[in-house]
């Protein structure tokens, strides 16, 4: 009777978490996969089962191209937002005594605000008269406005790694407060420097942190397509501006539909990759 009344309240308690990844993921991902095999065909309106979106969304070189792109600008803002996280995180967490709720304050500050202003104001700031052309004008370091700074890769990655940035710092954070310091004072009785102590303790023991941050910052990345339209330009484009135009004004969403579950295969198999690669540190965690 107990262990019935038991499954009873365990199956109660997953209920709820199973219907929603079912039918917030599941449906979603499968409709769209279903979708991604159909013809497009405004005339008869008969759907039947092809490849020629798979073969359009893998061999073009537009897509391939864009897919490059994508790849390539979400692994440097995961890469560049790591290394500048890392620091912060290890900061607040060995030497922020009593302030370290303040600094997670702090932290938390840009969600105050909405991602898509967030985004916009790197537009003011970088634009043709924004806010450093006209400061470096007014310094007298340039004569005219510097029109490099945005609508191209280098933008976006600069955008994004400030709109991602909170949340690399914040589970780095978290793995570097389950460190215990016993194993550090242990280190320095041994003789260890704290160069030494840093490669051999810290880090290893902090990457179940740094590995979720890589994961949390790579999978939105590779998909976003707010940034690369406000501060992207022509050269700052990525797939899922691509896949946005297709579903939108091109009207092809088989199309569109391919380059997303193709696009989600590639974010899927790269994570799988890292975690693998990684799995006897996320095996201690």
């Amino acid at each position: 009777m107990y262990f019935s009344e038991h499954n009873k309240k365990g199956w109660r308690l997953l209920g709820v978490p199973f219907i929603f990844a079912i039918f917030l993921l599941a449906v979603p991902i499968a409709t769209m996969t279903t979708l991604s095999f159909w013809t497009q065909d405004y005339l008869t309106l008969i759907k039947t089962i092809t490849l020629d979106n798979y073969k359009q969304a893998w061999f073009q070189p537009v897509f391939q191209t864009l897919f490059a792109r994508s790849l390539i600008i979400s692994l440097t803002v995961t890469f560049i937002t790591i290394l500048f996280a890392f620091p912060i995180a290890y900061y607040i967490s060995f030497y922020g005594g009593k302030r370290k709720a303040l600094w997670l304050f702090l932290i938390t500050i840009p969600f105050w605000t909405s991602y898509l202003l967030r985004m916009f104001l790197w537009k003011v700031i970088l634009g043709y008269n924004g806010v450093l052309n006209s400061f470096f004008e007014w310094l007298g370091v340039i004569t005219e406005p510097l029109t490099f700074l945005l609508y191209n890769s280098n933008a976006v990655v600069l955008a994004l790694v400030h709109g991602w940035a909170p949340f690399a710092i914040l589970p780095i954070f978290v793995s570097l407060e389950k460190i215990d310091r016993s194993l550090l004072e242990a280190s320095n009785d041994l003789g260890d420097n704290n160069l030494s102590q840093f490669f051999r303790i810290i880090l290893p023991l902090s990457m179940p942190g740094v590995i979720g941050a890589v994961l949390i910052i790579f999978i939105p990345c590779i998909g976003d397509y707010i940034t690369p339209k406000l501060v992207g330009g022509p050269e700052g484009l990525m797939i899922a501006n691509m896949i946005q135009v297709q579903f939108s004004k091109a009207n092809n969403a088989p199309l569109a539909a391919a380059l997303s579950v193709t696009s989600l295969l590639i974010v899927g198999i790269i994570s799988l990759l890292f975690v693998f690669l990684n799995r006897k540190y996320l095996r201690n965690y």
